[in-house]
């Protein structure tokens, strides 16, 4: 299998600049630590997908602490994110990785559905395909997954609505890609995504209980 390279898109969780929606239900350090457990977890899963390098793009600041304590942070390439919006930021990262001759998967953090098994049945999908898709209910997606770069799909992208999977998908589609899609995942973002989260995750709710 070629080799398929996983991109995290990581923000150091410090209280009041995380998880910002579910400050009004959580409260500041609660939602930075659920951000946190999210963040630990898809760590863990992208590494045990073992499908190759695991790269974390990281803000604020590369050099805080927290990035040094990471568990399995020896395992992983860093960098830093460049400046610009979150698709200025991601095409930076995917433009990056596919000029060392790899497929890319490229993940954030907010989506527990994202298991090793579904990043190995992601990667294996572009095998046969020009890229991938892994929707969430909200209308964005939780992966992207490429074989070849276009600026087309990081660029002027409606971030955080519910556009971005419909814009992405016809735009990839505009391109004359193929691009296989995983079911719909649920990720946490907003307070109506917890009940979710407790029902299927209680390791990462129960903090907040």
């Amino acid at each position: 299998m070629k080799p398929v390279r996983i991109i995290i898109m990581a923000k150091e969780p410090r209280p009041g600049h995380a998880k910002t929606r579910l400050i009004p239900a959580l409260g500041e350090h609660a939602a930075a630590a659920l951000a946190d457990r999210l963040f630990k977890h898809a760590l863990q899963h992208a590494l045990a997908a073992k499908l190759g390098p695991v790269e974390l793009h990281i803000t604020p600041d590369p050099n805080a602490r927290y990035w040094q304590d990471l568990p399995g942070i020896e395992q992983c390439e860093l960098y830093s994110q460049v400046a610009g919006d979150l698709g200025s930021r991601m095409a930076a990262a995917v433009r990056s990785s596919l000029d060392q001759d790899a497929a890319v998967l490229i993940i954030g953090t907010d989506c527990p559905d994202l298991t090793a098994g579904k990043l190995r049945a992601m990667a294996q999908s572009l095998q046969t395909h020009d890229s991938c898709l892994c929707p969430v209910n909200d209308g964005g997606y939780a992966l992207i997954g490429l074989q070849r770069f276009s600026t087309t799909l990081f660029t002027d992208i409606p971030w955080s609505t519910d556009h971005v999977a419909r814009i992405t998908r016809d735009r990839i589609k505009a391109l004359g890609w193929t691009c296989h899609e995983s079911e719909y995942l649920n990720d946490v973002d907003e307070q109506t995504d917890l009940p979710h989260l407790e029902q299927n995750y209680p390791e990462l709710f129960s903090s907040n209980s």
